[in-house]
């Protein structure tokens, strides 16, 4: 009997080996964006039923073909879907990402869903879309962004999508310069960032949902909707005829609310702010204080606090207070940003108030000049005021 040399043997031991170290092909995932849909055992006019996945849910790839792909559930169910009913790996971290960075973003007010819809990675009707939120679900509202309506008469050009996002965003194209004094403004669409019950964060079409306010308060918005609706204080009223979850409640909110026109594309996000405090005689609510015609942005931030700066006794009493922002007049008209459509105003003005009883009072050191504020719209003449009464 022959024997190899020892060095070519360990050769042969270690090619037969390789296979064993041989490193496996990398998995590949997509993930569901329809609401349900069926798994089919083969791509034809007439298959089999294998599975159900819903939206959310993470899907192995095993194969692809004519804009099916072949996947397999956590459960072991193997199937066809379209590609059409799901998103890739590169569009869920997209929307991972997001809510990471977003997730320590204060609120600046709620809203409800209006319908089943989904959330989008970026603004924009093209953008990729990933979490279904069903008709009902509470949101937080986190950032508005205005962009141009993109339509199918509209040219187009490509905005880089951000960071991570898998889509290519076509807004609308900029006029030229030789055509821009004759080209109409273009149609705005605003979207908001949110947050929903699960931590699930994207961008959606502000169409789609409601800001949350009283029935109570909406009937005094006067055309105007309610961007906002803070609870400042409550009041005790037994007989104040207000409901809550179908039941008389005693213990009636008082409101500081933020409005503006209905209208997309504004470079602000309110321009009136009331108070709303209740009249415990008549059992309604009476506007305690009222600004108009301002460039207001939010968030509007509830409290309490002192006036170091009153006489009054209780001065140095914690009283519930509210804080906003106003643009100055001499800061520039802020633009969205072409790209992420955010509005981000120049110098801006802070107001505090505190509610005392049923009056509202600025929080403000004796001798501080009044700032001149911007104004969405000209402010009348007080001269001419006078003039008129007289």
């Amino acid at each position: 009997m022959r024997f190899l040399p020892a060095a070519l043997l360990g050769c042969l031991v270690l090619l037969g080996g390789c296979g064993q170290f041989k490193s496996k092909p990398v998995e590949k995932y997509v993930y569901v964006t329809v609401k349900e849909t069926y798994l089919i055992d083969r791509v034809a006019a007439v298959s089999n039923r294998t599975g159900t996945v819903s939206n959310g849910e993470k899907l192995t790839v095993l194969d692809h073909a004519r804009n099916y792909v072949k996947v397999k559930t956590p459960e072991g169910a193997v199937g066809w879907i379209r590609e059409k009913a799901v998103a890739s790996e590169q569009t869920a971290d997209a929307f991972s990402a997001l809510a990471k960075d977003h997730e320590k973003d204060p609120k600046v007010g709620n809203a409800t869903v209006r319908d089943d819809v989904y959330m989008h990675v970026a603004p924009g009707r093209d953008t990729e879309r990933f979490v279904l939120l069903a008709e009902g679900e509470k949101l937080q509202l986190l950032a508005r962004a205005t962009l141009p309506k993109v339509t199918s008469a509209t040219p187009t050009f490509v905005r880089p999508a951000p960071k991570g996002a898998p889509a290519k965003v076509p807004v609308a194209a900029p006029p030229a310069q030789n055509d821009a004094a004759a080209a109409p403004p273009p149609v705005m669409e605003d979207w908001w960032l949110v947050r929903d019950s699960r931590g699930h964060t994207g961008w959606l079409y502000s169409h789609m949902m409601d800001v949350d306010a009283p029935d109570t308060l909406t009937r005094y918005a006067e055309g105007q909707r309610i961007v906002g609706a803070y609870v400042l204080a409550h009041v005790n009223d037994p007989d104040s005829g207000v409901l809550k979850d179908g039941q008389p409640d005693p213990d009636v909110p008082i409101y500081v609310t933020v409005l503006s026109p209905y209208k997309a594309g504004l470079p602000y996000d309110f321009d009136q702010v009331r108070v709303f405090t209740w009249n415990l005689k008549k059992h309604r609510y009476e506007t305690a204080m009222r600004e108009k015609n301002v460039e207001g942005y939010l968030p509007v931030k509830i409290g309490e606090s002192k006036d170091p700066y009153g006489h009054a006794a209780n001065s140095a009493i914690a009283l519930p207070s509210f804080t906003y922002r106003v643009l100055a007049a001499e800061a520039p008209a802020p633009v969205p940003d072409p790209v992420t459509g955010l509005v981000k105003p120049g110098k801006l003005i802070e107001k505090t108030y505190r509610l005392e009883g049923n009056i509202t009072r600025r929080i403000v050191a004796p001798g501080t000049p009044v700032a001149n504020e911007a104004h969405p719209a000209p402010e009348p003449d007080k001269k001419d005021a006078k003039k008129r009464k007289k």
